[in-house]
């Protein structure tokens, strides 16, 4: 196996919440006791310039997701959740409005800044895996833990215990064109919970599996979130998260 490298850990950013946030929605159906507002928009707008051409993808996104949440974000395709997938992950800024995370602006970090956020505040599964190919599932699972320096004897030992969390302890050495696409994206699970993430931002992740192996999913992720606390969003058209999650934000024509 590949010796994982030591890796100076960006430094956290220094940003702080800004002073001019205006109060939560009134209208916020959450229960306070519920946990900590941990990802919130206001009046997010996103357009996109084809030409002539302006597409408005979000029209005035405000939302509140508090920590521990289980939520899922529906709509018919060309709806608009994609991008506020996007918006909330940090992976793109909105054209108006503001994303906040812990409070904080993301359009107000560095890219050094939004870097270390990414990392350590997010963790991220995708429709297609996204594993790297030619390294094993034990490799995939612990490269975040490397850009966030932790130490490659921890990150092994880390490595193997969140594989055997997602039931694969026995092929940890097993590269993915050795795995089943429902094997891939345990390991791609097991990747995003690496650096310790608070969020999990899940984009389609049973929409390539069988009826049996994406139920296997949709139970890993409701254990994670009831038993480590893990705020879990999930972009999806699949209609069982509705029987897993706490809460459905349905976007259509870029509206909540």
């Amino acid at each position: 196996m590949t010796t994982l490298g030591p890796s100076s850990p960006t430094p956290p950013p220094d940003a702080s919440p800004l002073a001019d946030v205006p109060p939560p929605d009134a209208t916020s159906t959450v229960d306070e006791t519920e946990g900590r507002i941990i990802i919130r928009t206001v009046g997010a707008r996103k357009q996109y310039s084809l030409g002539e051409l302006v597409v408005h993808a979000l029209r005035g996104i405000s939302v509140e997701i508090r920590q521990g949440e289980f939520i899922t974000v529906m709509g018919p395709s060309g709806s608009g959740k994609s991008t506020f997938f996007n918006l909330i992950g940090a992976l793109d800024s909105p054209s108006e409005g503001r994303v906040l995370i812990d409070e904080v602006d993301v359009a107000q970090l560095t890219a050094e800044e939004l870097a270390f956020l990414r990392c350590r505040k997010i963790g991220y599964i995708f429709q297609s895996y996204n594993l790297i190919p030619y390294m094993t599932a034990l490799e995939n699972v612990t490269t975040p833990m490397a850009f966030g320096g932790v130490d490659p004897d921890e990150a092994r030992t880390r490595g193997m215990d969140l594989l055997a969390r997602v039931g694969l302890a026995d092929r940890w050495d097993h590269r993915p064109v050795a795995m089943s696409g429902g094997q891939q994206q345990r390991v791609a699970i097991a990747r995003s919970l690496a650096n310790r993430p608070a969020v999990l931002l899940c984009d389609e992740p049973t929409a390539n599996l069988d009826q049996k192996t994406g139920q296997d999913i949709l139970d890993i992720l409701r254990g994670l979130n009831q038993d480590q606390g893990v705020t879990i969003i999930c972009a999806t058209h699949d209609h069982r998260m509705m029987n897993v999650c706490d809460r459905l934000v349905w976007i259509r024509d870029g509206r909540i």
